[in-house]
């Protein structure tokens, strides 16, 4: 009997489920900074379209710095804003790259993608004082509390990282093209908005959070969270 031969050399997948939460957390980012580019009004509330999705990437945030801790929550941050800056110089590259003579979109193609100096900064700057805030504080209030009052971690960490997020986002993007009670009202909406998105998704993030825990056969509790 011929002998097959063996099959060739592979590495190992590491178990559990912390590169789907990254890849998720890094797709849901990036949607939203492309939301982000148009303000949306219902009456007199104004927000823009990242807050759509971007309350999402909080709760992935959470579920990172619950299980995994703050270092691997961290590396995810950074990951996000990697490609969150490869995201903008590609749009970028592609804004003044020569239009095609039968394209026909290059203004509205710079009008939502185009490269806005203030609207990247003002996204990245947010994104990584809100993101690491928010790690940050789970894993400090999670020392103290260990496995119990996870309500306090999400909410708490919610609270100080949305504060920052927001603030820091709307006061570079849009401060001066919304002036006055406007932007007051954006800023708070906006705020107000994404704690909600927490506090209403507490009871699938529970679950979530517990079943990542289950699948994850290094998972020590109480174990690996400090900074």
């Amino acid at each position: 009997m011929t002998e097959l031969p063996p099959d060739p050399a592979t590495a190992k997948p590491r178990s559990g489920n912390y590169d789907l939460i990254v890849v998720l957390f890094c797709g849901l980012l990036l949607i939203s900074n492309i939301g982000a580019t148009k303000l949306i009004q219902f009456g007199p509330i104004i927000t823009d379209g990242g807050a759509i999705l971007f309350p999402m990437t909080y709760i992935l945030g959470d579920v990172l710095s619950e299980v995994y801790g703050f270092k691997r929550a961290k590396r995810a941050i950074l990951m996000g804003f990697g490609l969150s800056v490869l995201a903008s110089l590609t749009f970028y590259l592609v804004q003044i790259a020569p239009a095609a003579d039968a394209y026909e979109n290059q203004a509205a193609f710079e009008a939502v993608l185009g490269f806005v100096p203030r609207i990247v900064l003002a996204s990245i700057l947010g994104y990584l004082a809100g993101q690491l805030l928010n790690a940050y504080v789970l894993v400090k209030i999670k020392e103290r509390t260990q496995e119990r009052k996870l309500w306090l971690r999400l909410i708490g960490s919610t609270v100080v990282g949305e504060l920052a997020d927001t603030l820091v986002f709307c006061t570079v993007a849009f401060y001066g093209v919304i002036t006055g009670g406007e932007f007051v009202s954006y800023v708070v909406t906006g705020y107000v908005y994404k704690v909600l998105i927490e506090v209403v998704f507490l009871p699938v993030t529970y679950p979530v959070i517990a079943l990542v825990k289950r699948h994850e056969p290094n998972y020590v509790p109480g174990a690996a969270v400090r900074v």
